[in-house]
């Protein structure tokens, strides 16, 4: 059956004019989501990209069955103790989305009660333990909505209250509902409009939330005395500068809630005792261009001039690039009485802290590598020599920070994975340095890691910079230049995308495919650095380091350029479409899901869902004549040209308020017409936003989708 013509909208051009530059845009008017012939156009990419992708339903459905097949449906998380409860989530069969829970926390002070499981419960579907109460079921919440996403939930710190934010359009606009958990019954009130974040304070009565702006943008503190009506809410703080956005949030130790006010580069932070939450607020360290820092607080440590109050740990990068521990009184917090706690190393990057009576554990990255720690505060010198880090077994892997909600405990809970090792969760032991396995992610059918390798290798830049790359494969693949392979990568924000265990991912990896992650310069990586040298009038070196990844797994014998599939989403979106300009030879194939591509118009916009916000990442064009002549030197929409690109599958979403369904829509119509012999899909959810389909199921099946898209485009279509 002959492939269908795919939709060719009209051109309706347009004259852009800035710093006396002209673009013309065929397609600007697919920004009006009013005009009906938008929504039009969109149904028909649907309708193309499902006509086009029916020789590969088989496939998607094998696929999908596939996955599902490895996944325990039917699943526990390892609880984890606050205080008189235990806490966790579990999911059941069929059922889309998680379900909230605790349970009495056994006497004793143990961290959770639960029993190392190992890999002992592969297969096992464990049951709802007896004593359970569920806290929320999102199942519930979802019924009668296409999509459905829980967009926060807090507990109060007696644990008597629930708050949670919904979101049913993609669109990221949360309704806030109170659950008392000793009686099980809702509040009354509804609050809406409500972004990220939702905090109580200590005397259970009191919630604080933010609003955002016209641009999405968070940029108010409220506080909700709760059974009282909304209208009645106080709007506490007002962040004026739309290059910051306002979040908040509790000191582990739940004395005091704190409200972070950030922009990309620069941040400042407020805090008031959380007994007291009608009290004003008060700043640590007033904002100063290009100095960031976040705290937590320890309520032991003191000094002569602490009066009782302990000490903030603050993280920062003032005077040290790669972030430093350093600590204040609460009663003076400014930066003139700040100390520093641990030696500065500029070769690691502090990521993050986890505070304990006793202990500190510290969360970094040396050499493109994230490890851990842990400092004896017993140990009153807390010199270097004091720090002792904990053990992983495979040198291409990654740790993270786990749920440790106890601040008198001598237990770290903390995850592991790699490529080829699902995720693990373990306690390790900080007094005795002993790790405990709780529990490793069960892959059903079986999975042996000794089947697979691992591996980092480094492509060379054009500029002589190395760029760390992350392989899996399995052991029978060849390395002859015959093997398929996938190249993902972002590089943005200072994001790092580190080398974990996907079982989705096998049904590549089982099929020759090699995977890869490019770890280029504008992620996090490699620390602070790494991060400087892929923003702003670098921003070209993401793309650069990307290419030059490609060209090692070719040069390398690990693919060709003929079996090479590229793949990122959203700003790693920016990055595909940036390198389909510079070295479509590189590639068969390329996923770009909700793609940032119309970068230059996007950010010439500062009305624009997040535009202001962005200008520190990416550049201020509307401003900065240089901003808006290197931008638009990448800027894939603008750059698009008649030559031969790789076969293209595209995503978008109707609600996304994060990267606009315009961009990947008009940027698909571009591209068809520079290469009217290519295939080029758009496939867009209606109902959604950034994130894709809600419920996992749906976002299984879409992967299901993604997989056979990138399978059939080089040639195994079963």
């Amino acid at each position: 059956m002959p492939e269908p013509p795919p939709p060719m909208p009209a051109r309706r051009p347009q004259v852009l004019i800035a710093h006396g530059d002209r673009r013309v845009d065929d397609w600007a008017w697919m920004a009006d989501r009013d005009d009906p012939a938008v929504l039009a156009h969109l149904e028909a990419e649907n309708a193309y990209a499902e006509a086009v992708s029916a020789p590969t339903a088989a496939l998607q459905e094998r696929l999908y069955a596939e996955m599902v097949a490895r996944i325990q449906e039917t699943d526990l998380s390892v609880p984890v103790r606050k205080g008189r409860w235990s806490w966790y989530t579990r999911t059941e069969e069929a059922r889309q989305y998680a379900i909230h829970c605790r349970r009495p926390a056994p006497p004793g002070g143990a961290q959770d009660g639960v029993t190392p499981r190992g890999d002992a419960q592969e297969g096992v579907e464990p049951p709802p333990p007896p004593d359970e109460q569920v806290v929320l079921d999102e199942n519930q919440l979802a019924a009668g909505h296409g999509y459905f996403s829980l967009g926060g939930l807090a507990i109060s710190p007696a644990q008597r209250f629930a708050a949670w934010a919904t979101d049913t359009t993609g669109a990221e606009l949360h309704t806030v509902r109170i659950r008392d958990l000793d009686t099980g019954e809702d509040l009354p009130e509804l609050i809406e409009g409500v972004y990220y974040g939702l905090v109580f304070a200590a005397d259970e009565a009191t919630l604080f939330y933010t609003r955002p702006d016209a641009a999405i943008r968070p940029y108010q503190l409220w506080r909700h005395r709760l059974g009282t009506p909304p209208g009645d809410d106080v709007c506490v703080l007002t962040e004026e500068d739309e290059a910051f956005h306002v979040d908040v949030g509790r000191t582990k130790d739940d004395a005091f809630v704190l409200v972070n006010l950030a922009s990309k580069v620069t941040s400042e932070t407020w805090f008031l005792p959380a007994e007291r939450p009608d009290e004003p607020l008060r700043v640590i360290e007033p904002r100063r261009r290009g100095i960031e820092y976040v705290l937590e607080h320890h309520p032991d440590l003191e000094g002569s001039d602490c009066q009782g109050a302990g000490r903030f740990l603050i993280v920062t990068n003032d005077q040290a690039e790669n972030f430093q521990l350093m600590s204040a009184p609460v009663t003076s917090p400014g930066r003139p009485r700040w100390s520093e706690m641990v030696p500065y190393d500029p070769a690691v990057k502090l990521d993050g802290i986890e505070v304990f009576a006793g202990h500190l554990a510290l969360f970094e990255r040396a050499e493109g590598t994230a490890r851990i720690r842990v400092l004896d505060l017993a140990d009153r010198d807390l010199a270097d020599s004091s720090l002792h880090p904990i053990e992983v077994p495979e040198a291409v892997s990654t740790v993270w920070d786990g749920p440790n909600a106890e601040l008198r405990s001598t237990t770290l809970r903390y995850e592991y994975s790699s490529l080829v090792t699902p995720r693990s969760v373990y306690d390790y032991d900080m007094a005795t340095r002993t790790a405990m396995l709780l529990k490793r992610q069960p892959v059903l059918g079986g999975h042996d890691p000794a089947r697979y390798r691992s591996a980092r290798e480094w492509a060379k830049g054009a500029d002589g910079v190395e760029v760390p790359i992350s392989l899996m494969w399995r052991e029978d693949t060849a390395r002859d230049g015959t093997a398929p392979a996938l190249l993902y990568g972002y590089g943005a924000y200072e994001h790092s995308v580190d080398p974990t265990f996907s079982s989705l991912r096998l049904s590549l990896v089982d099929r020759g495919f090699v995977f890869a992650l490019a770890h280029v310069r504008g992620g996090g990586e490699m620390g602070r650095p790494w991060y400087e040298a892929g923003r702003l009038e670098r921003k070209a070196n993401t793309f650069a380091d990307f290419i030059a990844c490609a060209r090692h797994l070719v040069d390398a014998g690990w693919t060709s350029p003929q079996r090479l599939v590229a793949r990122g989403a959203s700003a790693g979106g920016a990055l595909i479409g940036a390198v389909a300009n510079l070295a479509p030879e590189l590639f068969c194939a390329m996923v770009a899901e909700v793609p940032f591509v119309d970068c230059l118009t996007t950010m010439l916009d500062d009305t624009a869902p997040l535009t202001v916000l962005e200008w520190d990442e990416w550049g201020n064009p509307r401003d900065d004549p240089a901003a808006y002549a290197w931008m638009k030197s990448w800027s894939p929409y603008d750059n698009v040209a008649s030559r031969p690109y790789p076969r293209m599958l595209v995503t978008a979403g109707l609600n996304d308020p994060r990267v606009s369904y315009w961009e990947p829509a008009k940027w698909v119509a571009k591209l068809r017409a520079a290469d009217p012999a290519n295939q080029v899909l758009l496939k867009c959810e209606l109902g959604s936003g950034h994130m894709g389909p809600s419920g996992r199921y749906e976002a299984w099946r879409q992967e299901a989708f993604v997989l056979a898209f990138v399978l059939a485009s080089v040639g195994i279509d079963e």
